[in-house]
């Protein structure tokens, strides 16, 4: 029996994985697609391979947090791990439905947290932590993004100067025995430098979300003692990489073309701003909330160019300011319109919310009144 519960296991870690890779790749590599940098399926490749880096490595610090300190290690039988994990899927497969990249770390904790007040168990000291950081890390996010896009956005994009455009940076070279890449027709050696920089901080970002999330799918299990940690970190990346082929490309539309507009410029402000700031909080263990910080890093960056536009009571300068000086769109102050969707950001801003709670209600409700689990 406890072998089928164990395979039971292993199928919901990997189904909660293949959610966290329909849910994280769009904040990876959405600045990257939206930008015409790399096309999907290269961005589900490098998605998988880097995920499972940062898994591999700061990651298992996240794991033994969401496997033993919210609640007692002691508390993850098989059967609550499978429960907890039920849960975490299920609420992420919801956000992915709805083509929004639900916050995994905040829907895990969230299952955990159920189970951990159900059964008077939990560690609030290290909840009011991680709590305290979902709160704090998001709001940093905003505001440096904000301020770059308001005061030093122009000054990058002249030192960028990419545009997005509908030519191929990269083609591929299939004279020789071996096809190999090599830049496009009229493509300047500026715009080739500049996509490598930006599909190498995508990397960046996909490897921030492996050190953080790959608890999220096997930290119960790992917790129980029924998975070794590494088997486990492979077990969450093959599956995260399934996740990034096929669900995810919802959510790559979402973070790359509803939400703002993201020329190279600014798809690489968000992925520095949102990477460094989820790898610093993985390596110190703590699971933050990669698709909460970096969406509200491209929201603040939205916004932050946004509040450039020409004033209203200056309607004559409205339509010529916004291009350049020297008649091009590099120094271009754009219409809040153009950057800012607030249909869409409020779609997000929302399920982003709702989604973790329902986990933690469920797993709650479950953990309380339901029997079966011997608490």
């Amino acid at each position: 029996m406890s072998d089928w519960l164990l395979l039971v296991g292993v199928l919901v870690a990997a189904f909660v994985g293949y959610n966290v890779g329909g849910a994280t790749t769009g904040p990876a590599f959405g600045p990257a697609v939206g930008a015409g940098a790399i096309s999907k399926v290269g961005a589900a490749a490098l998605m998988t391979v880097f995920f499972f880096g940062g898994g591999w490595t700061l990651g298992r610090e996240v794991v033994d947090t969401l496997g033993g300190e919210i609640v007692p290690s002691a508390l993850f039988t098989l059967e609550v791990s499978i429960a907890v994990l039920f849960f975490v899927g299920g609420a992420l497969f919801v956000g992915n439905v709805f083509g929004v990249p639900a916050s995994t770390s905040m829907s895990a904790v969230g299952s955990i947290a159920g189970l951990g007040i159900a059964t008077g168990r939990i560690d609030w000291a290290t909840m009011g932590v991680i709590v305290t950081w979902w709160l704090v890390a998001p709001v940093i996010a905003f505001w440096i993004s904000g301020v770059i896009g308001r005061y030093f956005y122009p000054s990058l994009d002249r030192w960028v100067a990419i545009p997005r455009n509908d030519r191929s940076t990269f083609v591929l070279d299939r004279t020789g025995r071996v096809p190999r890449p090599r830049a496009g027709e009229a493509v300047a050696r500026r715009e080739v430098f500049g996509t490598l920089g930006l599909i190498a901080i995508g990397c960046y970002m996909a490897f921030s979300s492996g050190a953080s999330n790959v608890a999220n799918a096997v930290a119960p299990l790992v917790g129980s003692g029924e998975l070794a940690m590494s088997p486990a970190i492979a077990l969450a990346a093959g599956a995260t990489g399934l996740g990034a082929f096929t669900i995810a490309r919802r959510t790559l539309e979402t973070l790359g073309n509803d939400i703002t507009d993201l020329p190279l410029t600014a798809a690489i402000v968000v992925a520095v701003v949102s990477a460094t700031i989820i790898t610093l909080l993985s390596a110190a263990g703590i699971p933050a909330s990669f698709v909460v910080v970096a969406t509200m890093s491209i929201i603040g960056l939205g916004w932050g160019r946004a509040t450039r536009t020409v004033p209203a009571e200056d309607p004559l300068l409205e339509d010529d300011a916004l291009a350049g000086a020297d008649g091009s769109d590099s120094e271009a102050i754009p219409r809040a319109t153009d950057l800012f969707d607030p249909q869409t950001t409020a779609r997000v801003i929302l399920l982003q919310n709702v989604v973790p709670t329902l986990a933690t209600l469920g797993a709650y409700l479950t953990f309380r009144f339901v029997p079966l689990f011997g608490l």
